[in-house]
């Protein structure tokens, strides 16, 4: 039996705070298939719902959270390409920061919403890239571990050896890193497709 949507977005989110920090490339990945299949009738739910005692209403001022946490994902996705990547991950902490809010103060009123065909289809593709690109990373990141050891123990004996495995090193965490942040790009835009209910 599938995880409600409610405690798979916490978990989501939860986890891609973790991406954020360095040297995270490891973390077990964001997202699983089997444990965020979603229901198959499309259904709209209303853009706001009444909160519960105690608790923030999901209204008006989510739509503006939403809104900038959405625009945020395709400036970060362009300052990665272009090579920037603490620029990237300094937005997407802020979408996931954004996420965060929606997750736990809109969580009840998207519950009741459900996919349609087509967007169970994306949040599929989305889930099986994210993974994809979480185990690159995991791979380079074992290598450049791997890599960084051997040349420490060369380092004296085989300076051009050393100096090799070290760019090297220095190439895989890179790409590592890269790889890592893009997971997480596919794990906010099933955020953003979960949350599309806020948009105006």
């Amino acid at each position: 039996m599938p995880l409600s949507r409610y405690v798979v977005l916490t978990l989501v989110v939860a986890l891609m705070a973790a991406l954020s920090l360095p040297g995270q490339a490891q973390t077990p990945a964001p997202v699983q298939p089997q444990a965020q299949t979603p229901a198959a009738a499309p259904a709209k739910a209303p853009a706001t719902a009444p909160a519960p005692s105690g608790k923030v209403a999901c209204g008006p001022d989510h739509t503006i959270l939403y809104k900038r946490a959405v625009a945020l994902l395709p400036i970060a996705e362009k300052k990665l390409n272009a090579r920037y990547t603490a620029e990237a991950k300094a937005l997407l902490k802020e979408a996931n920061a954004l996420f965060s809010i929606l997750t736990k103060e809109c969580g009840p009123a998207q519950k009741e919403r459900l996919l349609s065909p087509k967007e169970e289809q994306q949040e599929a593709i989305n889930q099986k890239l994210a993974a994809d690109e979480l185990a690159q990373a995991n791979r380079l990141e074992k290598s450049a571990e791997e890599k960084f050891k051997k040349a420490e123990k060369l380092e004296a004996t085989q300076p051009e050896m050393y100096y090799k495995l070290m760019k090297e090193v220095k190439e895989e965490s890179e790409q590592a890193q890269k790889r890592s942040i893009k997971s997480e790009i596919y794990a906010l835009r099933n955020l953003e497709m979960v949350f599309r209910f806020l948009a105006p």
